[in-house]
């Protein structure tokens, strides 16, 4: 096969594109901003979950390869960092703890104490979770087109999609603000803009963007352990001395983000000692692509020209659905782990 182009260098771009130049696939990527993860995969807590958590529709059968696959790509780009911490989680009152799951455990206080010795009131139950893992995803999708490029892709950045290129009915390729660019099959990677380039074709692709803010904060170095996710905060180290911080969702200003991102820091202030000398980097707010069902990942049109792929917790599952899109466009046999998640074409 020849002449894939993929639109969006996010995280799931970034990995279709190595995935394809390793198997030595003519790819070329193009990215509306001016570096891989400008959108939103930059603004993710970027929280890798193997246990635990909602997997709809055909992210079920994904999860399971997710270890496997982060391993193979941590042999594959040693300058990736995949940060095994654990995670910990709790409610309000112990009643309200959740159950926990396969890879799961219930400990007590004087175990919390030990993953989180900075905690002020460790509560009196919590679940850890210690197969959980957090990785800085700008740096991962930095490295995935890096090595791309070294495989042989093309990667053209500040180079927006404007529309697919149709010519009687059959899509030939992406027209761009740089011009048009040919192609045997487009892969659309492009999250929450999928729909509306979509919308020439009989696809039904709709799907909810939700708003998610995240505030970036210096700290003291090992300040948080694991991955914190509590009743008033979500927060985990993404590197040394640089905090990610969940920032609760709020009417859609200025003021009100401002306000809410320092309600945040100082929540965190408030439960870890040590905290006094926390300042805040920043914040962003990213629009999640959500498809109701469950990852939409597969031929968007009858003719196989179109191939999307789109999905939430797609930091946890973009190495596995990298390599299992690669497949299905070299081989053009189906993967039987994405039957769950095809696209519905009219």
């Amino acid at each position: 096969m020849s002449g894939v182009v993929v639109v969006g260098a996010g995280i799931v771009g970034s990995s279709v594109t190595y995935h394809l130049a390793r198997q030595g696939v003519p790819v070329t990527l193009l990215e509306q901003g001016p570096a891989p993860a400008a959108g939103v995969t930059g603004d993710s807590f970027a929280w890798i979950r193997e246990s635990g958590g909602r997997w709809p529709g055909g992210a079920q059968d994904l999860h399971e390869y997710v270890r496997a696959d982060y391993r193979r790509l941590e042999s594959e780009l040693p300058h990736i960092t995949v940060r095994r911490t654990g995670s910990l989680s709790w409610a309000d009152t112990p009643a309200a703890v959740s159950q926990p799951g396969p890879g799961q455990f219930r400990i007590g206080r004087r175990d919390i104490t030990a993953l989180e010795p900075h905690l002020v009131h460790p509560p009196e139950q919590a679940v850890h979770t210690p197969s959980d893992a957090g990785v800085d995803p700008t740096a991962l999708s930095h490295a995935l087109v890096t090595a791309a490029c070294a495989h042989g892709a093309t990667v053209l950045h500040d180079t927006a999609v404007t529309s697919l290129q149709l010519t009687n009915g059959r899509v030939e390729g992406v027209l761009t603000s740089a011009g048009p660019h040919a192609a045997t099959t487009v892969v659309l990677t492009a999250g929450t803009n999928i729909p509306e380039l979509c919308a020439p074709l009989s696809a039904d692709l709709a799907m909810a963007a939700a708003p998610a803010t995240l505030a970036r904060v210096a700290a003291p170095p090992g300040l948080v352990k694991t991955i914190v996710a509590g009743p008033d905060f979500e927060v985990r180290e993404v590197r040394d001395g640089d905090l990610l911080l969940v920032v609760p969702h709020v009417a859609d200003t200025a003021a009100a983000y401002e306000q809410a991102a320092q309600r945040a820091l100082q929540h965190l202030k408030t439960a870890f000692q040590g905290s006094d000398r926390c300042r805040l980097l920043g914040y962003r707010t990213g629009r999640r692509p959500m498809p109701a069902h469950g990852p939409v990942i597969g031929y968007a049109t009858h003719d196989r020209s179109v191939y999307v792929a789109v999905m939430h917790s797609a930091i946890t599952l973009a190495p596995t659905v990298g390599r299992l899109v690669a497949d299905e466009l070299v081989t053009s046999r189906p993967a039987p782990e994405l039957r769950r998640c095809r696209p519905r074409v009219l």
